[in-house]
């Protein structure tokens, strides 16, 4: 990983990200409501990503997934839409991990020229670029047709008459047909093989993954003992899997975000990320895993960076809604105080809530003081959501997303926000334009030294709850740079101004290594509602 500079993620849908202008409909095909393009993604817009201060862009929904669009024309098999969710489906149901998603070319039969162009404008932006890896799952009607002549599809030589063997590509239900407890229409799958969130039984309901069908890497999860693991010799899906990666690596992206890459063994990960980072080193690998408890052993099996979603995501949220007091950070950072460079800190992803939104803050200069936490609290990385810096609210029933407060990625949709902020910015809101500003300077002062690469000093303990100072709505730390510049980052989660008085002990300076005195009284910071203060703090030299 990069060790001089913090590394900035913005996460984009190419399908939302340029579509409109177009009049939404609920449900609505992609001929009714239109679909963002690779091509989208001009030199400008790019550029100006790299003006806000991001290195990387997450192009999430790349790879082929299922869809209800008609590809036949082109020579692509169609999907059963009872195993569709959305019209235009799951990003994470995959149907070809070795093609691009046809709705995102403007030429479908140059589709992966389109995507190459796209890889290389980025690169000459100056980001890199982040794709997704879905590992665990694919679409149930997935069949390739761009792979490579000498590869097997999966689950073509499987044998379907066992529930698990180590060389199988899927688990199967001994010879039961699928049969969800909903409607599924003529859909047909015998035998019914296991659903993509460990649903090994042949009768996954609606709130199940029941698109998708799981990967086999070799663990019997209905062995006599309750799993056993089969790992000698090696199984076809890590060889199969190890191939993909390799695929895209030598295409020239950056990195992966390995979805859900808990469900899917370390001893799988240990192969395939060695056997990649052979030939292209400084590929980035991005863990989504919510178990604590095994964070460090996924880091030990070769991925650079994790999701921090139960931990500081958590945290900050409550903090936001007035659940948790801001002291509770203090406890997040030092859980994973040894790893804490490898943790990936958000507000906001596709799977969560939009800060805007009625079901988290309403309001999303709420969360302003936790982007700052999430900033500047270390020299770890920040992952932030394209529409998040307009306050988009996600609070539209798109179709199969529902009013849920999220922006669906099962839909063809636009957000009109989005649109306006890179393609009509003349018809941006002064709200939008303020607050956008203010995560300008946010994401512009990342890049300070103290920031970027400086050491990080926590002053909850030295300051308690007095009238000067609550630590249920204020967090105070320092952030001290290589040359010795010293900053004083308060935050104010309160919806009303406060003075605070900060105490600086001693101990922070002997800890940052600092030959100077402290200051003799409290510093005086003086904060807006939801606002962020940072101070340079003013030492005066030992004699």
């Amino acid at each position: 990983m990069e060790s001089s500079k913090k590394l900035l993620f913005y996460q984009v849908l190419p399908r939302l990200f340029g579509n409109g202008p177009v009049e939404n409909t609920p449900n609505g095909t992609i001929v009714q409501n239109g679909c963002g393009k690779f091509n989208d993604f001009d030199s400008r817009v790019l550029r100006r990503i790299r003006q806000m201060g991001f290195t990387h862009v997450w192009y999430t929904g790349v790879i082929r997934h299922a869809t209800t669009t008609d590809y036949t024309a082109y020579g692509l098999p169609s999907q059963h839409p009872a195993i569709v969710k959305g019209k235009a489906g799951s990003p994470y149901a995959i149907v070809d991990y070795y093609d691009v998603d046809p709705d995102l070319a403007v030429d479908v039969s140059r589709r992966m020229d389109e995507f190459q162009a796209l890889l290389d404008r980025t690169h000459k932006a100056g980001l890199k670029v982040i794709i997704d890896f879905v590992p665990n799952h694919v679409a149930r009607q997935y069949h390739s047709t761009a792979k490579p002549a000498d590869v097997d599809d999966l689950g073509q030589n499987d044998d379907t008459t066992k529930h698990f063997s180590p060389q199988n590509n899927f688990y199967y239900c001994w010879g039961q047909p699928f049969e969800p407890t909903f409607d599924i229409g003529t859909y047909s799958e015998q035998p019914a093989r296991a659903t993509g969130n460990d649903h090994f039984d042949n009768r996954p309901g609606p709130t199940d993954w029941y698109e998708t069908v799981k990967l086999n890497y070799g663990i019997d999860y209905c062995d006599a003992g309750g799993r056993s693991t089969h790992y000698t010799p090696t199984p076809d899906t890590w060889h199969k899997m190890t191939a993909i990666l390799q695929f895209w690596a030598s295409k020239g992206i950056d990195g992966f975000r390995c979805d859900m890459a808990e469900m899917v063994p370390t001893a799988f990960w240990s192969h395939a990320i060695s056997t990649v980072k052979q030939q292209h080193p400084n590929l980035l690998f991005i863990a989504e895993v919510y178990n604590p408890a095994l964070y460090r052993e996924y880091l030990a099996a070769g991925f650079d960076l994790l999701y921090d979603k139960v931990g500081m995501y958590d945290s900050l949220r409550d903090i936001i809604c007035h659940r948790r007091p801001a002291a509770d950070i203090t406890r997040q950072w030092q859980q994973t105080d040894d790893i804490r460079d490898h943790m990936l800190y958000f507000l906001e992803n596709h799977d969560e809530q939009r800060i805007a939104s009625d079901f988290f803050a309403g309001n999303p200069r709420r969360a302003l003081p936790a982007v700052a936490v999430a900033l500047f609290l270390g020299t770890n990385p920040y992952m932030h959501y394209a529409g998040q810096a307009l306050g988009e609210p996600g609070m539209q029933a798109e179709g199969f997303s529902g009013l849920d407060g999220r922006t669906t990625i099962f839909d063809y949709w636009r957000l009109d926000s989005l649109h306006r902020a890179f393609f009509d910015r003349r018809h941006l809101r002064p709200d939008e334009r303020q607050l956008e500003q203010t995560y300008a300077n946010l994401l512009s002062m990342a890049s300070h030294p103290a920031i970027a690469n400086g050491q990080f000093f926590d002053l909850m303990y030295a300051n308690p709850a007095s009238e000067h100072f609550n630590p249920d709505t204020t967090y105070a730390f320092l952030r001290k740079a290589p040359d010795s510049q010293l900053l004083l980052i308060v935050v104010n989660f309160a919806d009303k101004p406060v003075e605070c008085r900060i105490v600086v002990p001693e101990h922070a300076f002997h800890t940052l290594h600092i030959v100077a005195a402290p200051p003799t009284t409290p510093i005086e910071v003086a904060i807006e509602p939801y606002g962020i203060s940072i101070v340079e703090v003013k030492v005066e030299e030992n004699k």
